[in-house]
């Protein structure tokens, strides 16, 4: 009955209880191979610099056979580390296609931190050599914690990691969450950590080039995340004219990710890697490069998760939403 139809929201607590990196991965994965084969859609992204000095998105697709209709609201606001809060904000929304009718709001900024990290997680399975040993990562920040942590779990033989801060200073609270891990240091030379490095990471603001082109030996595989808007980037001129690149969705990388440097740069999407579509053969020597600039899709099956994980286990909090 609609007078008695109910809405669940899913708080930040509620979304780390039932979360599990294993089942992510899995969702994360489902979501790339959906948009390989056009079971998924992805609408047209919202990214929008605002006079606050935030960036505001909007990212929203569905799987029809499957029912599943969303968006993410999500955005930047470095101002909120002045009042001791989390820059990146986001939240999820999933309708009920048929009418409609909302059927969960989950805070979505862990569901962004891990899905990120799940997707640089299945970039590295699929493009890095299995032998990888040292990895250099750009930022101390959410994303980079993030982005680490999925890649230990991985490549198990990755057992030196070099972190580059913002202010090239050490950061004990970024390296003390790893020291357990893995061999891992403050890199205050960038050019020569990228240089001794088998993969090399990037998760910063974007605000332009984190190391010289020639740095970047062969062999390299770097996993790019911090160019999700136009106008950002990470990466030097030259390093993907030399690289074999991987997106996660062309049109997005072409308007908003490091593509948009470089647009006449042939590339494939991971999906078509992951299900086959295109091959993808790694010589030893190749660069390779995975451009990440996040699929509506990945939120959603992963949001989906979130929503029937929470009904299951009576998370969140049910609320009267008549309609």
């Amino acid at each position: 009955m609609r007078s008695e139809a109910r809405l669940l929201l899913v708080d930040k607590h509620a979304v780390d209880q039932v979360l599990v990196q294993d089942a992510v991965v899995r969702a994360v994965r489902e979501a790339f191979e959906l948009h390989s084969r056009r079971e998924g859609r992805v609408f047209p992204v919202i990214r929008e610099q605002l006079s606050t000095g935030g960036i505001f998105g909007v990212k929203a697709g569905d799987v029809q056979s499957q029912k599943l209709l969303g968006f993410k609201a999500a955005g930047f606001w470095p101002n909120n580390r002045r009042a001791g809060g989390e820059p990146h904000q986001a939240t999820i929304v999933l309708f009920d296609p048929e009418t409609g009718r909302p059927r969960c709001v989950i805070d979505g900024n862990t569901i962004t931190t891990v899905r990120t990290g799940a997707a640089g997680a299945l970039g590295i399975s699929a493009l890095a050599r299995a032998e990888s040993e040292t990895v250099t990562v750009f930022g101390t920040g959410v994303q980079a914690a993030s982005q680490l942590n999925f890649a230990l779990r991985t490549l198990p033989r990755l057992k030196r990691v070099r972190y580059v801060a913002i202010d090239r200073k050490p950061d004990q609270a970024f390296a003390s969450k790893f020291a357990d891990r893995c061999q891992i240091e403050s890199a205050a030379n960038a050019d020569e950590a990228v240089a001794e490095s088998d993969i090399v990471i990037t998760a910063t603001p974007g605000g332009g080039p984190l190391f010289d082109a020639a740095a970047v030996r062969p062999g390299t595989h770097l996993n790019c995340v911090g160019a999700d808007t136009r106008g950002k980037r990470e990466l030097p001129p030259g390093v993907l004219e030399r690289a074999r690149v991987v997106v996660d969705d062309k049109e997005q990388a072409l308007r908003l990710g490091e593509l948009q440097w470089a647009p006449e740069t042939p590339c494939v999407e991971l999906g078509d890697v992951l299900t086959g579509t295109a091959s993808f053969d790694r010589a030893a020597a190749d660069i390779t490069v995975f451009d990440m600039t996040g699929l509506a899709l990945q939120d959603l099956t992963v949001a989906r998760l979130v929503f029937e994980r929470a009904s299951e286990t009576g998370s969140g909090t049910s609320v009267s939403w008549p309609w």
